[in-house]
């Protein structure tokens, strides 16, 4: 049966230079990954920066709450466990800050760029 969905090179370059990006706590490569607009929708949100809704939008705002959070967890390093493929979506399974496990999903747009994010931790 032929697989339908994302594409597994795609998925398997993206999800390495996610990673790699995020262990190099190199701000602007994370962001290259994301469009302008983006919107990103996590719990940590509402931790970090104190927006109650979770949810920020536009490359501005999510890169000051990352700059934050690294700041906060200056040894962070995320360690990839698997890559689920959807249609035009990602999701990255991995161990993120201190063995927390988390699910965070990517959409994306035509250029292959990320419009929405939404990370899931392990409760």
């Amino acid at each position: 049966m032929e697989r339908l969905g994302m594409d597994k090179a795609f998925a398997e370059h993206f999800a390495a230079k996610w990673i790699e990006s995020w262990n190099a706590h190199d701000l602007v490569r994370i962001l290259s990954h994301y469009e302008d607009d983006f919107e990103m929708s996590s719990p940590v949100i509402i931790q970090v920066v104190g927006e109650p809704s979770g949810i920020l939008k536009g490359k501005a705002a999510v890169a000051a709450y990352w700059k934050k959070a690294l700041k906060l967890i200056p040894d962070l390093q995320f360690e990839l466990l698997s890559i689920l493929a959807g249609v035009n979506s990602i999701t990255l399974y991995y161990k993120g800050a201190h063995g927390c496990l988390v699910a965070e999903v990517f959409h994306f747009g035509p250029d292959q760029k990320v419009t929405k994010a939404f990370a899931h931790y392990a409760v």
